[in-house]
């Protein structure tokens, strides 16, 4: 078949890669293999179809060395730079690239530079990384936005934000893209202040810039700020600027976690009036919202109005039932789920756990925690045996608590030791307690002496002074500083 024939059918006809596969074996069998536009388009097709290794195959060992355009390497490399796992070959291939013997005729551009930066950058290559940076120097592409964005986001990943500045700093030209890097970088090194400042000197910002530093500000929990931003963004004078997804999470975050109900509620307002209501994302955000302010009612009528639901919804308005007190309601949605056929994850079950917990239901939050391995694949955490311990302890079975917390295969923390004791001591058992302190004292149990502290208080609250002194002692003997006292107040039969 004629080469032209072929490199129509590779444009128009074959979408299988076992079409693609016959049209190569054509390629090599019909002296086609000296066509270049039949390769390039062999190459293209390959790539199209995700079959990247056969497209580098027939990209190195096809063509003479001297004659692949920098277009056909940049379309390789840009594919193998797209995902972690493969990005190390886009490194590799660019090396073959360098090596070739008449490199004249095939030369990196800042698209092959932009990418490979990329692929240092999603393979967590730091070494590689700064190396190119001086490859890109001495070969004058440092004055070229593409390739300075993508060194100020890689040194942002590597939390390099001074030399990030400095590349920023030094470049020519900037766009919103280069200034938004630098943001994010500062904002995950919980550098606000400088983050804000950099915010300010922006010539123009998009709702990128302005969803980075909301997000920042939630992330790094100042969720006054994140609201205050909110406003700043919704009064701004930046063309076509408005709240996106992102920002309408981030925000209905900050007003969860303040108990902002007020400002959630006009959030919801806000998202009806721009319809964008149908959004999964934002309807969870919603859910958690509404719970965390304690209308677990409006959470559910988010629920119900739904019409795709996914494992977060779930996990959003199980989660919120169950710190509402609804355990039983919480524990009813989670069956239902699981009957629909979502896989439960971590979190939710914790939440289960929770509900379980709080309302008293032993017996399904013991069936739900034993059978999260086998079942789910999720391999029981400290939190959740630490619901466990709260579950058996709060319906007085404090000997099955304390078999949990000596049976468990990681050591426990404060928090849990102190629940336990609580148990105890709401139950009236003593004897128990005595045991348990052995325990935890056996364990060095101490975290900035929080168990140290824990131990000598329970000493002094059965009277027995010399043993709080004790513990005391030890603790001044290893120079550990306590921390923030705690005190046991007995209201309605709960400490």
């Amino acid at each position: 078949m004629h080469a032209k024939t072929l490199i129509q059918l590779l444009k128009h006809h074959c979408t299988g890669l076992s079409e693609i596969k016959c049209i190569h074996a054509q390629f090599i069998t019909h002296s086609h293999s000296s066509n270049p536009s039949l390769a390039s388009a062999l190459i293209r097709s390959y790539i199209t179809s995700q079959d990247l290794n056969s497209a580098q195959i027939l990209l190195l060992n096809y063509f003479p060395s001297s004659f692949p355009s920098p277009l056909l390497w940049n379309q390789i490399i840009q594919a193998y730079s797209k995902t972690p796992s493969h990005s190390l070959q886009s490194l590799l291939i660019f090396r073959r690239m360098l090596a070739l013997d008449r490199p004249t005729l095939c030369l990196p551009d800042k698209y092959t530079l932009t990418f490979v930066i990329t692929a240092c950058t999603r393979q967590c290559s730091n070494v590689c990384g700064e190396n190119l940076h001086g490859w890109v120097v001495k070969s004058g592409f440092d004055t070229d936005v593409f390739v300075g964005n993508a060194l100020v986001n890689f040194y942002c990943v590597f939390d390099k934000l001074g030399k990030a500045h400095k590349v920023l700093d030094e470049m020519p030209e900037r766009d919103v893209v280069t200034w938004t890097s630098l943001l994010r970088g500062y904002a995950h090194c919980r550098q606000m202040g400088v983050a804000s400042e950099l915010f300010c000197r922006m010539p123009e910002r998009n709702e990128v810039s302005w969803a980075v530093m909301i997000a920042g500000y939630v992330g790094n929990e100042r969720y006054g700020d994140a609201l205050r931003y909110f406003h700043d963004m919704l009064s701004s004078k930046d063309d076509g600027v408005q709240p996106n997804e992102a920002v309408l999470v981030s925000i209905l975050s900050a007003c969860a976690h303040l108990g902002a109900l007020d400002q959630g509620e006009w959030v919801h307002l806000y998202i009806d009036k721009r319809g964008l209501i149908g959004s999964p994302n934002l309807c969870n955000a919603l859910i958690d919202m509404y719970a965390r302010c304690g209308r677990i009612d409006c959470s559910m009528r988010v629920f119900n109005g739904m019409v795709k639901r996914d494992v977060f919804t779930w996990t959003s308005v199980i989660v919120g039932l169950s710190v509402n007190g609804v355990g039983k309601d919480a524990l009813r949605f989670f069956r239902e789920m699981v009957a629909e056929g979502i896989k439960p994850g971590s979190v939710m079950l914790l939440g289960v756990l929770n509900g379980c917990s709080h309302s008293g239901l032993v017996e399904e939050g013991c069936s739900i925690f034993y059978n999260m391995e086998h079942l789910w694949g999720v391999k029981p955490g400290i939190e959740h045996f630490g619901c466990l311990i709260d579950l058996f302890g709060r319906a007085g079975l404090v000997e099955k608590a304390f078999e949990v917390l000596k049976s468990m295969p990681m050591e426990p923390d404060v928090v849990m030791c102190r629940a336990l004791l609580s148990a105890c001591r709401v139950h009236g058992d003593f004897g128990l307690t005595e045991r348990i302190i052995d325990h935890i004292a056996r364990l060095d149990c101490s975290v900035y002496g929080g168990g140290y502290m824990l131990v000598s208080n329970i000493y002094a609250s059965l009277g027995r002074w010399d043993a709080a002194a004790a513990v005391r002692k030890k603790m001044s003997e290893k120079k550990i500083e306590h921390g923030p006292g705690f005190s046991w107040i007995e209201s309605s039969k709960s400490l």
